[in-house]
């Protein structure tokens, strides 16, 4: 979750693509608006070295065009050929 944060704060999207799971994964990501600045872990489940899934709630600070905001989002990864991929996420409010 740290190093996708850190992808999308330096606008990385061939990382961003590579660690995402092929059943979701975009063709193609865009990144040129929207500025990343804070990630905050709110919890986890599971994901540790004997787990195939894990989940990762967090908020993510940003600046768009528009003005700022916070991202809240539910993500669940799973273990591909020993890399942590991410699969999808679930938004929430606030």
């Amino acid at each position: 979750m740290r190093s996708r944060s850190s992808a999308f704060a330096l606008g990385d999207a061939a990382y961003l693509l590579r660690s995402w799971h092929p059943s979701t994964r975009p063709r193609s990501l865009s990144l040129e608006a929207v500025r990343w600045r804070r990630l905050q872990i709110v919890d986890t489940v599971a994901g540790g070295e004997a787990d195939a899934e894990g989940v990762v709630e967090f908020r993510a600070s940003y600046r768009a065009p528009a003005g700022g905001g916070v991202l809240h989002e539910r993500s669940r990864f799973a273990r591909v050929e020993d890399r942590w991929v991410y699969v999808d996420g679930e938004a929430l409010p606030g």
